[in-house]
């Protein structure tokens, strides 16, 4: 015999060896440096309770997403659970997000004391907003791009 055939791993190993159902891919979020300074520098902001999101159109059909989770929010435990949060609540809201965007969503520390459900509605909140200011950039609720 020569073992047992490849893809007869325990369901918890197979998740792990390959990508988790609902990640993100890699086109999906921003990961370059330049690309989160670019946002920050030329895009405009959406102002929430626990979090801003700045938001910036791009050429591409799909929409990117980052998060900056800084020291000043905790230690990695909570940084990470932060960011855990933060990317379920992105991947439950996603579909209300119809235009091609860069995102970063900057947390707030009272993100961590936040409900669950709390955090999720006003994720998507954020994308219903963004998403009209982009449909309609002249519109009153538009915000003053950054100088």
């Amino acid at each position: 015999m020569s073992g047992p055939p490849p893809n007869t791993q325990s369901p918890g190993r197979q998740k792990a060896a390959g990508k988790q159902a609902g990640a993100f891919s890699r086109a999906a979020r921003l990961l370059k440096h330049a690309d989160f300074e670019r946002v920050y520098e030329k895009g405009q902001r959406h102002f929430a309770r626990h979090m801003t999101v700045f938001f910036l159109p791009r050429e591409s059909s799909q929409a990117r997403i980052g998060f900056t989770v800084g020291r000043v929010l905790g230690g990695a435990v909570e940084r990470n659970r932060i960011k855990r949060r933060l990317r379920e609540a992105v991947r439950l809201q996603w579909g209300r997000l119809g235009s091609a965007v860069d995102i970063v969503v900057n947390p707030k520390k009272s993100v961590l004391q936040a409900k669950f459900a709390e955090v999720e509605q006003e994720l998507g909140r954020a994308f219903e907003v963004i998403d009209g200011k982009l449909r309609n950039p002249g519109g009153p609720s538009a915000t003053r791009k950054r100088v």
